[in-house]
């Protein structure tokens, strides 16, 4: 089993490995848990019946909430129904939220912890791999609102994360993909290793036996980062490598796009925007390009406006006085944040053939 510390508010460990949900117990942070909120979409139910069965022969009570799959499980109407489910279920300050399921569950039910009775202990149990390498781990949690994606949310870490690799074997082929996006997003900013991995063996698959070290690798990418930057004041900002346009892209498109399809996207718009301000050269936009492309990834996306893409933008929540920035790198391990000229902008989209001339 492999086991990444994180640091934030608490330390907490990420179990990763095959057969990692028999580790629930042993990661407990207290033994005095009886009640425990499990809340999971309809389509990982055996999953979260059986993380419940574990959790009742260690003496705590199940109850269950199933939640509409994917971004459609991240509303405000949602988290009121989840609130309801935890006042039924008698959660306590002394119980148990737990998330099984993908990003958006872990999300979803961070939030619902982090604001039931101002803060209860959240058990993040990821099944993809997205959730597996960036969701689950780090202690973000959030809801979507009409203006943008997880615009309400709170920082709140989890007790443990067990990243069970079995479950990944039922995970749609193109799911799994998507999630290794953001795989692929860590070696860009911060393990060229993983690139290597890439090159050498991908497209990965989810079978593979490079699966563990890649969930390893990238987790710890991620455990490094937060651990030093908790409320993304500096460093951690890194994290959102590909996220400026993806964010725009999964709003505009009604999150009916896979968020590791839209970061991948996004890297490429970012590879741009670098090479734009001179950032970084053409030789280190067209390896990102042939390694998203390598595992199958998409690296184009086209816009009939970019005033609405600027719109979206300067919605974002990384914005500061109406100005966009953005994670652009230079190479893995050399990344910084930038301040982007709405030009730049519009001249990078251009010349990657977002928006026409």
């Amino acid at each position: 089993m492999r086991t990444v510390n994180v640091s934030a508010e608490h330390q907490y460990q990420v179990k990763i490995g095959r057969g990692a949900l028999e580790e629930i117990p042993a990661s407990l942070d207290r033994h005095d848990y009886e009640r425990a909120l499990i809340i999971h979409p309809e389509s990982v139910t055996a999953v979260a019946k059986r993380v419940g069965d574990i959790l009742k022969a260690a003496r705590i009570e199940p109850s269950y909430l199933i939640h509409p799959d994917g971004e459609a499980g991240k509303t405000v109407d949602v988290l009121e129904v989840a609130w309801d489910a935890a006042g039924a279920a008698h959660i306590s300050r002394r119980d148990l939220i737990v998330g099984v399921g993908g990003g958006a569950t872990t999300d979803l039910a961070g939030f619902v912890a982090a604001s039931w009775l101002r803060g209860v202990s959240v058990l993040q149990v990821p099944t993809t791999l997205l959730g597996m390498v960036d969701a689950a781990v780090g202690g973000k949690t959030g809801i979507n609102t009409s203006f943008g994606k997880n615009l309400a949310g709170a920082f709140h870490s989890p007790i443990a994360v067990i990243a069970d690799i079995d479950t990944l074997d039922t995970l749609p082929d193109a799911e799994f993909n998507a999630g290794m996006g953001e795989v692929i997003k860590c070696g860009f900013i911060r393990d060229s290793t993983i690139l290597d991995v890439v090159e050498h063996a991908g497209p990965i698959k989810k079978g593979d036996p490079e699966v563990i070290d890649l969930v390893e690798k990238a987790v710890r990418v991620k455990a490094e980062v937060v651990s030093s930057d908790l409320k993304e004041s500096g460093m951690r900002e890194l994290l959102n490598y590909g996220h400026t346009l993806a964010h725009v892209i999964e709003k505009l498109e009604n999150y009916e796009i896979r968020h590791g399809e839209a970061v991948s996207i996004g890297i490429v718009y970012a590879a741009h925007v670098a090479q734009e301000m001179g950032f970084c050269k053409e030789e280190w936009r067209k390896i990102q390009e042939s390694t998203l492309v390598k595992q199958g990834l998409p690296i184009s996306w086209k816009s009939d406006n970019f005033d609405s893409l600027i719109e979206v933008m300067t919605s974002d929540k990384k914005v500061r006085s109406s100005q966009v920035r953005m994670v652009l790198t230079c190479g893995s391990n050399h990344s910084g944040v930038k301040t982007v000229e709405p030009e730049v902008l519009h001249r990078a989209a251009i010349a990657m053939g977002v928006v026409s001339a």
